[in-house]
């Protein structure tokens, strides 16, 4: 019998009433295991209210009783990890250690918003003028809605929905239609630690579900991860809509790689950071660029530990890469593969075509390098989001600052260089938002915020950290003037002398 997803609302499973449902499929077999319900109009609207209705006492509420709650559901969380990253499994296909690693880095998000009481504390000036003071505090905006991608089920809601409500806010979070489960076992251990009903919401669906959600007049702010194209979109309409809006987009990651690196290390970084769940995430390097004469050897060191990664079903802990969540990504995926040559590039390995033994009709694609790639290839131009690595020659660190400078894209990027002075210029004058020094994958930590630059972040705000905090509230200023308890009128004694 397939399993059913539906809906969450106001603190409990609302089935579909739409009559619409998607497909979600095991990429490790191509067997669809699960339909999820799409939401009609009239359901994200139901999802909405719930969330209104509970705004009016949890946006009362104490910082006291938010991060109670909280508290028990990081507790909750990290006694079901393990359950957790076995629904990304069975539905993305990445595998189990990259799923638990997803699991922790949203724990960190939680601890976070646990201490959130600190990034609520407002400020004061007393006495700017005779018995005058000033006080600046952060409220929160009312029903938040977040649009969160295939690649991190868990983990980017968790970048959204701990901080949101710790700031006494509600939710409503409409996750990818591809791999659902873990978005709603989330709401549940939420319900589990005392979430009052409402609170916290999930609707299913597709551009019904997100155009109501950006067109709402309830829904204040919106947060979105995802493509660029959709990025920009959600932006656009979503401000026209009169909401707040972070929309982080793609992204094409470059390493530099300077003649003076450890080109082992170097070469490790690349793998990992290329072909890491199935280089399905933002945050994949899909660009090195070698500077000088190292780029031989460079790509030989690639190419040597690239053809050594196992690739299997997720939840067989011997894989070190899973497959990739549809087919038809799979396959768009292998066309660039397909085409590098055409364009210029050197395939110096080609994964398409790959197969694994006893699951020959899962969404297998192999480890594919180029070498050698022109800027004007398409390889390089687009954000392909899987395990393609593009290797770019420069013959100098001003013509590969240039070159990284020029993409569009500006999310994250890296060096690797044993010179301080060489790092130290290019965290200061490349153009991106997250810069790693040795590092591959600079995603920060929770208490510092994640986002891009260009066409890598739409909106002012980065997910998470301070940011976070500053995007789910506003700014009040308070100006008060209170007469001196000693001009108290006649009759009424407070125990001061009387200054007349």
């Amino acid at each position: 019998m397939t399993k059913i997803v539906n809906h969450w609302i106001g603190g409990k499973t609302a089935e579909g009433a739409s009559g619409t449902y998607g497909p979600v499929t095991n990429p490790a077999t191509g067997e669809v295991t699960t339909k999820v319900a799409f939401a009609s109009v009239e359901e994200v609207d139901a999802a909405v209210a719930a969330a209104k209705e509970a705004f009016r006492t949890w946006g009362r509420s104490s910082l006291a009783q938010r991060t109670s709650i909280l508290f028990k559901f990081r507790a909750l969380l990290d006694a079901h990890r393990d359950e957790i990253a076995e629904l990304i499994t069975a539905e993305h296909g990445k595998v189990h250690s990259d799923a638990l690693g997803e699991v922790a880095r949203g724990l960190e998000i939680v601890d976070l918003a646990c201490g959130i009481n600190v990034q609520l504390k407002g400020e004061l000036s007393t006495q700017v003028a005779s018995r005058v003071d000033v006080a600046s505090i952060r409220q929160p905006l009312g029903v938040v809605a977040g649009i969160t991608p295939f690649n991190f089920p868990a983990m980017v809601p968790m970048w959204m929905f701990p901080i949101a409500i710790a700031c006494g806010n509600t939710f409503v979070l409409k996750p990818s239609e591809k791999d659902p489960s873990a978005s709603v076992r989330l709401a549940e251990l939420l319900a589990e630690a005392g979430l009052p009903e409402g609170v916290f919401n999930v609707v299913h669906g597709d551009k019904v579900a997100v155009d109501r959600l950006l067109e709402h007049p309830d829904v204040k702010a919106v947060s979105f991860v995802g493509s660029t194209p959709i990025a920009r979109y959600i932006h656009t309409t979503a401000s026209a809509n009169g909401k707040r809006v972070q929309a982080l987009g793609g992204a094409k990651n470059h390493m530099l790689v300077l003649p003076d690196a450890d080109l082992d290390a170097a070469a490790d970084a690349a793998v990992s950071a290329a072909y890491g769940s199935a280089g399905e995430r933002c945050m994949a390097i899909s660009a090195v660029v070698a500077v000088g004469a190292i780029g031989d050897e460079l790509v030989e060191k690639i190419r040597e530990r690239a053809e050594k990664i196992k690739i299997g079903p997720g939840d067989d802990p011997t894989s070190e890469m899973g497959p990739l969540i549809t087919a038809t990504h799979r396959d768009k995926v292998a066309s660039y593969v397909a085409g590098a040559a055409d364009e210029g590039a050197e395939v110096v390995l080609d994964g398409t075509g790959y197969t694994v033994d006893g699951f020959e009709n899962g969404h297998w694609i192999g480890i594919s390098l180029l070498d050698k790639v022109p800027t004007t290839a398409k390889a390089y131009q687009d954000e392909i989001f899987g395990p393609v690595l593009c290797v770019l020659r420069a013959d100098t660190y001003e013509e590969a600052l240039d070159l990284v400078n020029a993409s569009p894209f500006g999310n994250g990027t890296a060096i690797f260089t044993r010179d301080g002075g060489a790092a130290r210029r290019f965290q200061l004058e490349v153009e991106a938002g997250m810069v790693g020094v040795n590092v591959p994958i600079p995603v920060p930590v929770g208490y510092h915020s994640f986002g891009g630059w260009k066409d890598s972040l739409f909106g002012d705000h980065h997910i998470y950290g301070n940011d976070g905090t500053h995007f789910y509230t506003r700014g009040k200023v308070v100006t008060t003037r209170w007469p001196d308890p000693a001009d108290a009128p006649a009759g009424v004694d407070l125990g001061f002398p009387r200054n007349h």
